[in-house]
């Protein structure tokens, strides 16, 4: 009889030479690829730190020197401070700024959603291309030259004046008023927020439209339990810019509002014009970069709020 026996081998080893060399392989192409990726990157982190933390930095450091017989000087010292953050009027100015900009927000958001949200869900291809085309044309003039323009319509001998007169209305003062100011920060910030609602809100699913209308839930409704929500991110970016471009704007304070209830950017003119109060101007500018950061942070963060 026969015994079968079996031999084994020799037990292999655990890692081969060849798996050893594609581990290193994988390993190499990995750390290339951050390489790369870093490298890439690069240029965002570089123009921040050149252009908005250098600056930046350069204002907090400016807000502690002095000026004396009409030359900064470098110092550590918190006059400047203590002296404009101590002053009601610069308060008084703070408030009106903000509250400025917040009713251009409000404003700007109201009269954009409706020809946002007909541009994108009522206009055929063809027609929402021209409309966003038209909304793109006002920014190639400049927005100084468009402030201008108003002031010929708004004036008290204007075109809308000559209107109101021709119907027995009488003239109406909107030039260096609030009212002007506020046109000409819907000038601004008008046709952006237009166009950022719009995108977002060609992102919105049709899906979830049309599984509402089938639940039943009427067209208003479904807008404000479906469109806004799924579309919260860019409504709240859209306002987000506006505020930013009102907040910092001098141009329709001061030729349309007519400086007589100034800004905080109009402040800061007249403060670098009394004496070369560079130090004291800096501190308002860093006031206003404060109060956009607070502001942008807020605004971000409830528009991802629940999102993963």
């Amino acid at each position: 009889m026969n015994t079968l026996t079996s031999t084994a081998g020799p037990p292999l080893p655990a890692t081969t030479p060849v798996a050893t060399d594609r581990a290193k392989t994988a390993r190499h192409e990995r750390a290339r690829r951050r390489r790369f990726a870093l490298l890439h990157a690069l240029p965002l982190p570089a123009w921040q730190l050149a252009f908005f933390l250098g600056p930046l930095l350069f204002l907090l450091v400016l807000s502690f020197w002095t000026v004396r017989d009409f030359r900064i000087e470098p110092a550590f010292a918190w006059i400047n401070w203590e002296r404009m953050l101590g002053q009601p009027h610069v308060w008084q100015t703070y408030a009106r700024t903000f509250g400025y900009a917040l009713l251009a927000t409000v404003l700007a958001s109201l009269i954009a959603f409706p020809a946002s949200f007909a541009i994108a869900f009522q206009l055929s291809e063809r027609r929402r291309r021209l409309c966003m085309f038209l909304l793109v044309i006002p920014f190639f003039t400049s927005y100084l030259v468009r402030v201008y323009a108003w002031q010929i319509f708004l004036s008290d001998e204007g075109v809308i004046n000559a209107l109101l007169g021709a119907l027995g209305l009488g003239p109406a003062r909107m030039l260096n008023t609030a009212l002007g100011t506020q046109i000409g920060y819907l000038t601004l910030t008008l046709p952006l927020v237009v166009l950022i609602q719009t995108m977002s809100l060609l992102l919105v699913d049709r899906s979830q439209i049309e599984a509402a209308r089938n639940l039943g839930c009427a067209p208003l409704r479904s807008v404000f339990q479906v469109v806004i929500p799924a579309a919260r991110v860019g409504l709240v970016v859209a306002a987000l810019f506006c505020f930013i471009f009102a907040f910092g704007d001098f141009v329709s304070p001061l030729y349309l509002g007519g400086g007589t209830a100034p800004t905080m950017s109009l402040l800061i003119i007249d403060t670098t014009k009394a004496g070369q109060q560079w130090p004291r101007a800096a501190v308002l500018a860093v006031l206003m970069i404060a109060t956009l950061m607070a502001v942008a942070l807020a605004m971000t963060s409830y528009a991802y709020r629940g999102r993963k």
